[in-house]
């Protein structure tokens, strides 16, 4: 029986989040993956505010690194980051319910783009993140 490409990333991503420690860790959730796409969420909690009381730089871009992760793995072909750039445009504050929405941009070969928006609740955009993929040997689940 042939998966159509949104229950392949359902289980690319299922697979992937049984062993996601630090997504998990981190409190992220995700809230939909098909082929290419993925979107996460997290609540900005006081642990994940730095000392200027909004949310970590870090954190904001371990969202959007973990939604890009989901996303080009959505083919069930392992895939890792090449490199990764972010600029933040706003803060994300205590209580947020932050979005980030990966979208693949470009898929030549074993070579990916994918940007991702990562917004809060209110929709402005907090961060826009690029994330470079690089396919590797192996597979998520055995099809």
């Amino acid at each position: 029986m042939t998966m159509t490409p949104k229950e392949r990333a359902e289980k690319s991503s299922a697979a992937m989040w049984s062993s996601d420690n630090a997504s998990k860790w981190a409190g992220m959730e995700i809230a939909e993956v098909d082929a290419g796409r993925a979107v996460l969420q997290l609540t900005v909690e006081a642990h994940h505010c730095n000392g200027h009381g909004i949310c970590h730089g870090g954190v904001t871009f371990m969202l959007a690194d973990s939604a890009f992760a989901f996303a080009c793995n959505s083919r069930n072909q392992a895939t890792v980051a090449q490199s990764n750039s972010i600029t933040y445009t706003a803060p994300g504050r205590l209580g947020d319910r932050l979005t980030a929405d990966a979208r693949e941009v470009s898929l030549t070969g074993r070579s990916g783009i994918y940007d991702v928006t990562v917004k809060n609740q209110d929709d402005l955009v907090i961060a826009e993140f690029r994330g470079l993929s690089r396919a590797i040997k192996g597979h998520l689940f055995e099809e």
